[in-house]
């Protein structure tokens, strides 16, 4: 029996999800419990799992649709089972038809039949529509179909299906390879009327008003000159949290560094340890997985912190939100943009025990399994780019938060011990506050107390 496997709600706000990959295709036999499709909300992506077994029978959208919640994504019964029920699609456009022949809209088609409209205008200027049903740009790609000449019938201006079928009826194609970079008043000489390279060649080369020095038809066939990206629901949220963040805070960036001659070594220490055969099950957590110099700096943070109230808190118009823990959040980079999961009770645990924890929540990042409840309620953040040699930067604040560090990379300074100039390794800091909560000695104070613990991390682990 057929059965519709439909695109689940992640949440009470997620309106929609983008689908990334089709892990099985149309025809594929699946088993309960296989990977269908993997699906992104605004904050993480998960993966959509066979109910039953059977075979996958119809799938009604591409990587890359936006789908609505609830909505039927494809179908899983026997082959030559009648699908025609479960296909969204197909309300869609009977909805659009619909509305074209409701009284209202009807008038605005009679119009389009009668007068070229600006729509029309556009089409035959070369502008491609901007709204265009599934099944349209489905037929339109299959038949080469020319969406330049489409006139829209469907409501708000949208091309369906029906518009597609005309321009297929009228000739209007063009082939792969020719593309949408020519004028759109070139013949078209190929298969069923359609344009190809050479029809554009031709153009340019007897065109009446070409300038003498035309443009090979090798640099008109090289590929796209650029291509476009739709932006994925993360990128989104990026992008508004981000220009939020700017335009209605006082950001501040401070800039230190410190000696990191103390954290190095105890890092080589460890791995020696660990190289001699020293275990956690002998006490040795530490020696066994070496933390990273992130993990050290994330955890000096969060001893810090406490100390620095300010730093630790959120802040709106009316009232600063004082946290008593520290929830410290990590700033991940992944192929989907950037993530911030968050390390809960993180003043808490111990090096190994936060070490632990920061890689099994970047890891979830990067591979798109995290949880949506371990990407809010941070207090404070750190992002480090000091892995690509960055000297100093000014990081952006995550808001409610009030303040966000920058790990940056280590250089070899020189300084005067004892009438010697000696080396050492500098690793830099930038601290970003928000100037509305925080004012410049305080944040300050901060830094100078997270740099003099870094530069006697060993004494730290003692207490």
């Amino acid at each position: 029996m057929a059965n519709a496997v439909i695109m689940p709600r992640q949440g009470q706000s997620v309106e929609s999800c983008i689908i990334g990959k089709w892990h099985k295709q149309e025809g594929d036999a699946v088993k309960e419990g296989d990977i269908l499709f993997t699906y992104e909300t605004d904050k993480a992506t998960f993966d959509e799992t066979a109910k039953q077994d059977g075979t996958l029978i119809a799938v009604f959208f591409e990587e890359g649709d936006d789908v609505p919640c609830l909505m039927n994504v494809c179908v899983i019964g026997e082959p030559g089972e009648d699908v025609s029920e479960f296909d969204p699609r197909d309300a869609q456009e009977t909805e659009e038809e619909t509305a074209v022949d409701s009284p209202a809209s009807a008038a605005a088609v009679t119009e389009t039949a009668t007068a070229p409209s600006q729509t029309e205008a556009a089409a035959v200027a070369g502008a491609m529509p901007d709204a265009i049903s599934p099944r349209a740009r489905n037929l339109a790609e299959k038949a080469g179909a020319d969406l330049r000449f489409a006139q829209p019938t469907g409501p708000k201006g949208r091309v369906i299906e029906r518009d597609v079928q005309k321009l297929i009826d009228e000739g209007k194609l063009v082939t792969q390879a020719a593309g949408f970079a020519h004028d759109a008043a070139v013949a078209g000489t190929g298969i069923g009327g359609r344009v190809s390279v050479a029809d554009i060649s031709g153009a340019v080369a007897v065109g009446a008003d070409a300038p003498a020095a035309a443009i090979p038809a090798a640099a008109v066939t090289a590929g796209p000159e650029s291509y476009v990206e739709k932006h994925t629901n993360i990128r989104k949220v990026i992008a508004k949290s981000m220009h939020a963040s700017l335009s209605q805070m006082a950001q501040l960036t401070l800039n230190s560094s410190f000696d990191a001659t103390d954290i190095m070594a105890l890092r080589k220490r460890l791995k020696a340890a660990g190289e001699k055969g020293l275990t956690a099950d002998m006490g040795f957590a530490l020696a066994e997985k070496v933390p990273t110099l992130n993990d050290i700096i994330l955890y000096a943070a969060s001893r810090v912190l406490p100390k620095h109230p300010g730093c630790n808190a959120h802040y709106d118009d009316e009232k600063m939100t004082i946290y008593n823990r520290v929830h410290m959040g990590v700033a991940v980079d992944t192929p989907r943009g950037l993530m911030v999961p968050t390390v809960f009770n993180s003043d808490l645990m111990s090096l190994s025990q936060l070490s632990t924890s920061v890689k099994e929540v970047v890891a979830g990042c990067q591979q798109g399994t995290i949880s949506p409840d371990l990407l809010r309620g941070a207090t404070f953040t750190v992002t480090n780019l000091g892995t690509l040699g960055i000297e100093s930067f000014t990081p952006v604040i995550n808001p409610p938060q009030t303040c966000i560090l920058g790990v940056c990379g280590i250089t070899t300074k020189a300084r005067e011990v004892n009438g010697e100039i000696k080396t050492y390794p500098s690793m830099g800091l930038s601290l970003t506050f928000d100037h509305r909560a925080i004012d410049g000695a305080p944040a300050a104070r901060f830094l100078k107390d997270l740099t003099t613990v870094l530069e006697n991390f060993s004494l730290l682990l003692m207490q």
